[in-house]
């Protein structure tokens, strides 16, 4: 029995061998097994792990025609024979999940000629790139449905080598992409599909296919969805997600999205309430600001340094006074975190041209901004307290 057909057998758990060679690449020490059941990463599935006698197999790539089983530390003695096992648990979801993959793909090409241009399979849930611009959620629920009735008909999955020569026989969705010792996995009747990965024995195995959405995705449609025993992990954990939720908002899984919609009209109301107080109390402080202002040759100066303050509150403030008060000029700092940012404004009496003022202090705080000479605003770093720079600001009116 070759390699090749040795770890096709996808129901193999355990099998004995022995140790071929040991070496080491940049990805760590790894051997070569004299046949094996591990199967290497190809075909968009991942690879299988276990363990090899007391060592476990952490990883399994076919490189330039050679299985290369890396493994957490060398073998002191490689000699004899070994014992293999499979995880199994991991293995048979990857059946399921691959499996899964080619009943939808085949079900989309059979009820919407929509072809599968790429797959991957996942931790969690797996992905075909289906090629087509859009997709509709009636399409969708078309081939689910398909896809599942061929699982329930329980229809056996098959699996055959044949040469090139012999690929006309079989109405293939897809060229295979080598065209020496072809693997074929056929579900009769239904699905012709070149495919080297593990497979279980009939499509009841696969359980059920849900698919969970998609996206646009380089101007075609990658479809994301799970199979088998995935689907009962999908179905506990978003189960237990709404069981929480109507804990939460005391309310039945069929009121829950127009509480969850009277909740956010709530609170966009609320919102909106705030953003009105809010502008009150920027107003206030404005005010307040005005009385603090000092005389200066042709304008009243009004500056003040914050810390924790938004600069859009900063921008309010600043032109609620030059609108009040044409002969000022306002500079406000603030510093959040280690960020320096400024606010200048002025009314139309002062001559001063706070765009060149700003940019003689940006270098300072290796920082930019921009702006017009009644109006600037920008930040930079904490090279110097908000205080410094605020009087840095004073010094180049």
């Amino acid at each position: 029995m070759t390699v090749k057909q040795y770890y096709q057998d996808a129901y193999m758990k355990t099998f004995q061998t022995s140790i071929q060679d040991q070496r080491q690449d940049d990805s760590g020490w790894y051997v070569v097994l004299e046949q094996t059941a591990f199967y290497p990463t190809g075909g968009g599935q991942p690879h299988d792990t276990g363990t090899l006698k007391d060592m476990r197999i952490t990883n399994v790539e076919e490189v330039n025609g050679e299985i290369r089983h890396y493994i957490e530390e060398p073998f002191g003695d490689i000699s004899g024979i070994f014992e293999g096992r499979i995880d199994w648990e991991r293995r048979f979801d990857h059946m399921q999940q691959h499996a899964g993959q080619h009943i939808l793909s085949a079900a989309f090409a059979e009820t919407l000629g929509y072809e599968t241009i790429s797959f991957h399979l996942g931790k969690e849930f797996l992905t075909i790139d289906l090629n087509v611009s859009d997709i509709s959620n009636s399409d969708a629920l078309k081939a689910e449905e398909l896809a599942n009735r061929i699982i329930r008909e329980a229809k056996p999955i098959e699996t055959k080598w044949v040469a090139e020569a012999e690929l006309f026989e079989y109405p293939l969705r897809k060229q295979p992409s080598v065209t020496d010792e072809i693997r074929l996995v056929i579900i009769p009747d239904f699905d012709y599909n070149g495919c080297g990965g593990t497979h279980p024995r009939s499509t009841s195995e696969v359980g059920s296919i849900k698919i969970l959405d998609w996206e646009k995705h380089k101007g075609h449609i990658r479809l994301q969805f799970v199979c088998g025993d995935r689907v009962l992990n999908q179905l506990h954990r978003k189960h237990g997600l709404l069981k929480e939720l109507t804990g939460v908002l005391q309310a039945p899984e069929e009121n829950m999205v127009p509480t969850i919609e009277r909740m956010l009209t709530k609170q966009k109301e609320q919102e909106k309430a705030l953003e009105g107080l809010k502008e009150v109390l920027l107003t206030y402080e404005a005010e307040g600001l005005l009385r603090e202002g000092t005389s200066q040759e042709g304008y009243t100066l009004i500056k003040k340094a914050y810390s924790d303050r938004s600069i859009q509150e900063l921008q309010k403030i600043a032109q609620h006074i030059v609108a009040k008060r044409e002969e000022t000029i306002v500079l406000l700092v603030v510093q959040n975190d280690q960020k320096l940012q400024l606010v200048a404004a002025k009314g139309s009496s002062p001559s001063a041209n706070l765009r060149e003022v700003a940019q003689k202090v940006f270098p300072l705080i290796n920082g930019k901004g921009g702006g017009k000479e009644s109006f600037v605003q920008g930040g930079g770093e904490a090279a110097m307290s908000r205080e410094e720079l605020l009087e840095t600001l004073v010094k180049q009116l």
